[in-house]
Formats: structure tokens, C-alpha cells, sequence
């Protein structure tokens, strides 16, 4: 049965890279359709909700947004009823911070791009389009992937592999020092804010708005740094923008389109809560 061949997004901002990417693929995979290819993780974003492809090969270091940064903020964007892209992260990490994406079980490819490791991708790739009912179940064949290796299949927006893949990766930089208090300069003073009394931060821009039950109070960092200094047990980050004190929540709600927010005890902010978070709220 013939259907539409899928289509593919690449973003990686080195053109040398890119193109090899690009020609490999087309040499592995001669019916994928690669609609774009974007310099950095803004254009990935902006053309990977423009196009809505069938895949996304996301380098994971650019410039303007990360391919991770990317890849978070288009779970959060996807249109309702439309399947989210597979992904694949392009990387030059090193076997250590490869462990995060196979424990994540996320697939990657590393620079140089490599025939056999992408051989294998594009067979997976494949089949997973091929169990969806989605594009590319045509019978071009691609360099099969050796039988004693295992396969991590590719990341989905209906489950939790992005956030795992990003609490991997984050628990792989050095442990920072876990923060006691809040110092939060309000005028010509410092507020001292016990944690237990944050009720969730918020990034606004360069800073971070922490909100208090009856206060708030800005500080001049961002959740990125802020976040390996809080305890995670206590500390969820449920948006790329929110991280909530858990013990604050009272309710997690879902609308009729299926959004999840959280409303809060003693406090009259409804919270978002990004997809790639919603397993925190699965019931137990």
C-alpha cells in the first residue's frame, strides 16, 4: 500500500554537519522528504511548528535554544490531535553523557555522522512510523542495525522520555549545594525567605519571581541554575518556566482539551503544567 513519505526537520548549525547529515539520509532513507534545515533551536521551533514533520533531528548544542530547549518547548506547542514528531538528538557527548540518553531511552547519533549508527536509527525510525500507521511505510531498505546491539526507541510526547532525558543530563553536572534560604533583594534590603514558605518560582526574563503565600520578591538568576539547588523531592518543576513547592499543591486538573494545571493551597494562581511534565500527576 502506498502513503505519503514521512517528512524530516534537521537542525544543526554547522552547514559542513548539516549537509552531511542531509546526504547520508537521503543515501539511507531515499524516501524521507527533509522539508527544512535550521541553523539554530529558534528556527527549529518556529519551522518545526510551521511544517509539523514526522521527525526531528535536533543537534544538541546551538546557538539561540538548545536541542533540548527546542524539543521542550515544541511538546509544549504541538497542536492538540496532531502525533508529536520522533526525535533524534544529534551529539558529540561523550560515552558518559550517553548513558543519559540510553537510560532516557532516547535516540541519538553522534558527530560525525556515522552510516551504520544512523542505519540503525533510520531502521527504527521506520518501524515506529510503520506501528503508528504514520508515513514511510514504503519498502526502501536501510543498513540494518547489528543484532547484539540493544535499540533505544525514539522520544514520544505522550510519555515521559524528554523529561527524564533532561533530569539525566542535569544530574550529570556537578552537584551544586543545596539552598537553606532565599536571598532576595527588595530595595536598599535583603529578604531572607525560608523555602518552605516559596509557594512556586516563575521566570520572568532575567530573573525569577519567587511567590510567597502574601508576597513575592524577584531574584536575578535563572531556573536552569536555580533548580540543582533545590531539593527535587520537594521542588517540581511541572513547566520550563514554573518549578512548584510540591507540598503546595491541591489539585491537578484537566480541561476538556486535555491541558493539566494545578490549583494551589492558600494561593489563587492556577499553575500550567507542561506535557512533558504531566507524568509527575499520573494517579498512584
Amino acid at each position: 500500500m502506498t502513503s505519503s513519505p514521512p517528512r524530516a526537520l534537521i537542525a544543526e548549525d554547522e552547514p559542513i554537519l548539516a549537509a552531511a547529515l542531509a546526504h547520508a539520509l537521503r543515501r539511507l532513507w531515499p524516501e524521507l522528504d527533509i522539508v527544512a534545515a535550521c541553523a539554530n533551536g529558534v528556527e527549529a521551533l518556529q519551522q518545526g511548528l510551521a511544517l509539523l514533520p514526522d521527525i526531528l533531528f535536533l543537534d544538541i548544542k546551538m546557538p539561540g535554544k538548545t536541542g533540548l530547549e527546542a524539543a521542550e518547548e515544541l511538546a509544549e506547542q504541538w497542536p492538540d490531535g496532531t502525533p508529536f514528531p520522533s526525535i533524534v538528538f544529534v551529539t558529540a557527548y561523550d560515552e558518559y553523557a550517553l548513558a543519559a540518553f540510553e537510560h532516557a531511552a532516547a535516540d541519538y547519533v553522534l558527530k560525525p555522522v556515522n552510516d551504520a549508527r544512523l542505519g540503525k536509527t533510520v531502521e527504527r525510525l521506520r518501524q515506529r512510523l510503520c506501528a503508528s500507521g504514520g508515513s514511510g511505510s514504503g519498502s526502501a531498505s536501510a543498513t540494518p542495525a547489528p543484532a547484539t546491539t540493544a535499540a533505544p526507541v525514539t522520544v514520544s510526547a505522550s510519555d515521559d522520555n524528554l523529561a527524564r532525558l533532561l533530569a539525566q543530563l542535569q544530574a550529570m553536572t556537578a552537584p551544586a549545594p543545596r539552598l537553606q534560604m532565599i536571598r532576595a533583594a527588595v530595595g536598599n534590603s535583603v529578604r531572607m525567605i525560608a523555602l518552605a514558605d516559596v509557594v512556586y518560582f516563575e521566570a520572568l526574563d532575567k530573573y525569577i519571581n519567587v511567590v510567597c503565600q502574601d508576597s513575592e520578591a524577584l531574584i536575578r538568576t535563572s531556573l536552569k541554575e536555580l533548580l540543582p539547588q533545590l531539593d527535587p523531592q520537594q521542588f517540581w518543576q511541572i513547566h520550563r518556566g514554573t518549578i512548584v513547592n510540591a507540598s503546595a499543591i491541591a489539585t491537578a486538573v484537566r480541561d476538556e482539551a486535555g491541558k493539566l494545571s494545578l490549583t494551589l493551597r492558600q494561593h489563587p494562581a492556577q499553575l500550567r503544567v507542561s506535557p512533558l511534565y504531566a507524568h509527575l500527576f499520573r494517579q498512584m
